[in-house]
C-alpha cells in the first residue's frame, strides 16, 4: 500500500506505512513519532510496527494543519528521517527460566532447553514499540531456529513478569492478565512504575538483553 496520513478521531491523524513487518518500517514509524513528539512538539505520538498515531490540541493546531505537519514528514521519507529520540540503552531483563511452556517450546523448536535459553539469551532484541498494556514492549527479533507461534488456547491468565515469545518475537508481561504467548521464563523487573520519573523500564528503539540468572 501506498504511504498514506488519515484522520483518526478529532485530535489525531493515523499515518500509515504499509501493511506488512520490515525492520526499517518499523524505524519509520519511531522516527515520524520522535519528530513529532520532540521537535515539532504538537503531542504524543504513538508508532506501531507499520503505522503511527499522532495526537494534537486541536484548540492549538488545526486538523488541516497537522495534516500537513504529517505529510510533511511522511515526504521525507524513511532514509531521510532521523529521530531526534532519547538515546537508546541497553536494558538488561534478569531472567529465571522456567516457564511452563519451555520444553515444549524447545521440543517443537527441536532443541534441548538449555539450547533454547541459551539461543533466547544470546542476542540482543530491539523495542519496536509498547503496546498491549502499559510496559509491554515488542522486541525482536528472535532466532529463527525457536519455534514461538501462539498458543491455539490462550490462558486466562498470565502472571506479571512472565517472559514470553511468539511469531518471532519476545517479551515481558507487566501485569496479570490475559494472554497467549508462550511462557518461556519469569523475572522480577517492574515493566511499568506509574509512580517513576520514567515509567516503563524498556522504550521504543532500546536493545533488551534477557540475562539467565
Amino acid at each position: 500500500m501506498k504511504p498514506r496520513v488519515v484522520p483518526f478521531g478529532e485530535g489525531a491523524l493515523l499515518v500509515e506505512l504499509g501493511n506488512e513487518f520490515q525492520e526499517n518500517v518499523v524505524a519509520w514509524a519511531r522516527g515520524i513519532a520522535g519528530y513529532w513528539e520532540t521537535v515539532f512538539t504538537f503531542g504524543p505520538a504513538v508508532p506501531a510496527y507499520a503505522s503511527v498515531v499522532l495526537r494534537f490540541d486541536p484548540l492549538r493546531l488545526e486538523p488541516a494543519q497537522a495534516e500537513k505537519f504529517a505529510s510533511e514528514l511522511l515526504a521525507r521519507g524513511e532514509f531521510m528521517l532521523v529521530a531526534p529520540t532519547k538515546p537508546r540503552r541497553i536494558v538488561e531483563i534478569p531472567t529465571t527460566y522456567d516457564g511452563p511452556d519451555l520444553a515444549e517450546t524447545a521440543e517443537r523448536s527441536h532443541l534441548s532447553v538449555d539450547e533454547l535459553v541459551a539461543l533466547h539469551a544470546k542476542h540482543d532484541y530491539t523495542a519496536y514499540f509498547l503496546g498491549f498494556m502499559p510496559g509491554f514492549a515488542y522486541c525482536g527479533r528472535l532466532d529463527p531456529k525457536i519455534v514461538s507461534s501462539r498458543l491455539e488456547r490462550p490462558r486466562e491468565r498470565v502472571p506479571a513478569g512472565s517472559v514470553a515469545i511468539a511469531d518471532g518475537q519476545t517479551g515481558v508481561y507487566p501485569f496479570a492478565s490475559p494472554g497467549g504467548w508462550r511462557l518461556i521464563g519469569r523475572t522480577e523487573l517492574a515493566m511499568f512504575d506509574p509512580s517513576a520519573v520514567e515509567p516503563v523500564a524498556i522504550r521504543a528503539g532500546d536493545r533488551v538483553r534477557f540475562v539467565p540468572q
